[in-house]
């Protein structure tokens, strides 16, 4: 899998994906402050990649996909398809290896992939549709949160049950030296 699920290891003054590779199609709101911006986001295993052009098996190495998925994806509308070499074989060019990463980011995230389908192609029509793609993380990324709340109140429950169980081992250790 990635090395990073979320974030940047780019170095201070290292060109965003945005910057780097023209027809990124970022999603930026220009003058806002930035916090996380999935889709431009980079681990350092693909900025190794994305100065080259690599076959759909490398791509299904660096990302822990399988082959099969990727055409799946392709063949969904995820991904749009790729260009091919003189033999026919994919090679996806560093643009198809930073949508993927930010694909799988909402994967991991929850996102059915209908929902992700349907951002893909607003994402293919351009600008135009910068405002309903906003939309739909703003809803996507509040869903998150909610989950994320209702996992931390879970995690608690365990604490809660695990501290319980410390007790009770504690206290039967201790009557066992009695």
């Amino acid at each position: 899998m990635w090395q990073k699920a979320c974030g940047t290891d780019d170095p201070p003054g290292a060109p965003t994906s945005s910057s780097a590779l023209s027809n990124n199609h970022a999603d930026e709101d220009v003058g806002a402050p930035k916090t996380l911006d999935l889709e431009s986001t980079r681990s350092i295993s693909i900025r190794i990649v994305t100065n080259q052009f690599i076959s759909i098996g490398e791509l299904a190495r660096l990302s822990g996909l399988s082959t099969h998925t990727l055409r799946f994806y392709e063949a969904a509308g995820v991904l749009k398809p790729v260009g091919r070499a003189a033999n026919g074989h994919r090679r996806y060019q560093p643009g198809d290896v930073l949508w993927l990463e930010f694909v799988l980011k909402l994967k991991i995230t929850g996102m059915p992939l209908a929902e992700i389908k349907r951002y893909a192609q607003l994402r293919e029509q351009g600008d135009k549709t910068m405002t309903p793609r906003m939309a739909m993380l703003k809803l996507h990324r509040q869903h998150l949160v909610t989950k994320m709340a209702e996992l931390a109140l879970c995690a608690s429950a365990l604490d809660n049950k695990i501290e319980i169980y410390r007790k009770m081992i504690a206290k039967a250790k201790t009557k066992k030296k009695r």
